[in-house]
């Protein structure tokens, strides 16, 4: 980081002075650095500032490197800084979030300055991913889509997720799974036209999470593609990174039911908390089917950015499959009537 960030930073927050940066990460695909910046004379030990550059690299690590890739990443660096500035104050405990300190964005760059959640006894550090970490994973969204329920998301991605469909031509024209590539469409609508939105982060995997040190409590970061959705869309997401899809299916699918059991307890609370008189029976009725649909979505996108990848395994393609038997059900019913 160069010395007029620094500058900006001591200026804007009021520390005397900068007594050393750690780099903690590039951002994907080149755009810029995720610093932890140690300060003196100021309240906070530490801050977290996200500087994101804007020019067009010239590769992607998966071979994406397109102009729309380039304008969907710039665009989501926008939402995201919408989101710290006007919704991430309202985030409350059990849906713990970094807060805006200051924000600057120029032509070429922003400079996010964020919380440190270190310095509020959460760690980055990605641990294994436990019962407790997974519980703790799932409060955390279940609080967050309780409070958001039926939000306007004005200003934020008006379909949240990174993968949904309008913004991903290039990877659906990829596919090479041509019933799956025939039901992109309507199982997005199935998950766009849900009469229960919420505002979801849309990135929820594990990596993005923090913890407290004895794992009960997570907080989450890394907001460029929250938006308006089905809260199955994180649940989904969520659980494609800390399931170990070589065990049995059988055995997946017993843990998942528990977990979606727990996810739906929390999500209860915590809308009856923020929404009494939102249906907590429907609720719960219309989201669950929605859960194959959902892992089905991000199925789509996954075998056509990258059809070697890891989360391509039995338990996806079968999870699959009944999204599309859902479908034809629901297209057979409909044309009954």
């Amino acid at each position: 980081m160069q010395s007029q960030h620094l500058a900006k930073i001591i200026q804007a927050i009021e520390a005397h002075s900068v007594s050393h940066v750690d780099t903690l990460q590039s951002l994907w695909g080149g755009y810029g650095e995720l610093v932890r910046v140690y300060l003196t004379g100021h309240h906070c030990t530490s801050v977290i500032v996200k500087h994101i550059q804007f020019p067009q690299p010239k590769t992607h690590p998966r071979g994406w490197a397109t102009d729309l890739s380039h304008q969907r990443k710039l665009k989501s660096y926008q939402i995201e800084s919408y989101w710290y500035q006007h919704y991430a104050h309202l985030c409350k405990a059990d849906s713990c979030v970094p807060k805006c300190l200051w924000i600057e964005t120029s032509e070429h760059e922003t400079l996010l300055i964020l919380e440190d959640l270190a310095v509020l006894g959460f760690n980055r550090v990605n641990p294994q991913p436990t019962q407790a970490v997974i519980q703790a994973g799932f409060t955390w969204l279940a609080h967050f889509h309780g409070q958001f329920m039926q939000h306007t998301g004005e200003g934020l991605w008006p379909i949240g997720s990174y993968w949904h469909l309008a913004t991903r031509p290039d990877e659906l024209a990829a596919l090479q799974d041509i019933k799956l590539k025939n039901a992109a469409i309507p199982l997005d609508n199935l998950l766009n036209n849900c009469p229960f939105q919420t505002v979801i982060h849309g990135d929820a995997k594990l990596a993005n999470f923090c913890f407290t040190p004895d794992l009960a409590q997570a907080a989450a970061v890394d907001f460029q593609y929250i938006g308006k959705g089905c809260g199955m869309k994180d649940v989904v997401y969520f659980l494609s990174s800390v399931m170990a899809f070589n065990q049995p299916t059988a055995s997946i699918e017993q843990a998942v039911q528990l977990y979606i059991d727990f996810y739906f307890e929390q999500l209860a609370l915590s809308t009856n908390y923020y929404h009494p008189t939102i249906d907590l029976v429907q609720l719960e009725k219309t989201w669950r089917p929605l859960y194959a649909i959902a892992w089905a979505d991000f199925h789509r996108f996954i075998k056509g950015w990258s059809p070697e990848h890891p989360k391509i395994n039995a338990y996806s393609e079968t999870l699959t499959l009944t999204a599309l038997a859902q479908l034809a059900a629901e297209n057979s019913d409909t044309a009954k009537q």
